[in-house]
């Protein structure tokens, strides 16, 4: 199987495994819709907006990758980060991060949410990974993307890194704000043993 094929078809079951299947168990075993991004105007929802555009140029861009491979020079790649070691590298993060992020949504069950949720009460999860990283998920998307740089480095994938980062690190900051104010002191006490990261 080619390179372009292969990534074609882990990026369709990365997003089926993190986001399609995981939501929809959640929504079968409690009846809460776990994405929680609105048309709204605040932060919160244009961050859900952009995390939509920027899925939507990721599939983009792989699937052009995957069926006209000989538009790849268009997409400004950078030859000399194409070597063989660098894209290893780059398929070890990627199939590394699907395993991290399922292994975390498991962790977290029934409270698992994209985005905030203000209309259902979750617990808090400070065990197994988010016992070393107070954001998992989020850790794991961006390994994911820097996955997909090292194995197609060129402009459009170092353009959705840097968009991505930024991206989470609004959302990150949204969220710990929500928690602060849903948990209080039980998260405050979680802030100060974990770091955000790693």
């Amino acid at each position: 199987m080619t390179t372009p094929l292969y990534l074609f078809i882990f990026f369709i079951l990365f997003f089926l495994t993190v986001f399609v299947v995981r939501s929809y168990l959640l929504w079968k075993n409690t009846g809460v819709n776990p994405i929680t991004f609105d048309s709204g105007d605040d932060a919160h929802s244009y961050n859900g907006k952009l995390f939509k555009l920027i899925s939507v140029i990721q599939f983009v861009i792989v699937t052009i990758y995957a069926v006209e491979s000989d538009w790849y020079a268009y997409y400004l790649p950078f030859w000399y980060l194409e070597d063989t070691i660098v894209r290893a590298i780059g398929w070890v993060l990627l199939h590394g991060s699907l395993i991290w992020i399922f292994i975390a949504q498991l962790q977290m069950g029934d409270s698992w949410r994209i985005g905030i949720d203000e209309k259902n009460e979750a617990q808090l999860i400070t065990k197994g990974l988010f016992s070393v990283s107070r954001n998992p998920i989020f850790l794991g998307l961006l390994v994911a993307d820097l996955g997909l740089f090292l194995v197609i480095p060129n402009a459009f994938t170092l353009l959705i890194l840097v968009w991505v980062f930024h991206a989470i690190q609004i959302q990150v900051r949204l969220e710990e704000a929500y928690l602060i104010k849903t948990h209080d002191e039980t998260y405050k006490h979680y802030l100060s043993q974990v770091r955000r990261w790693i």
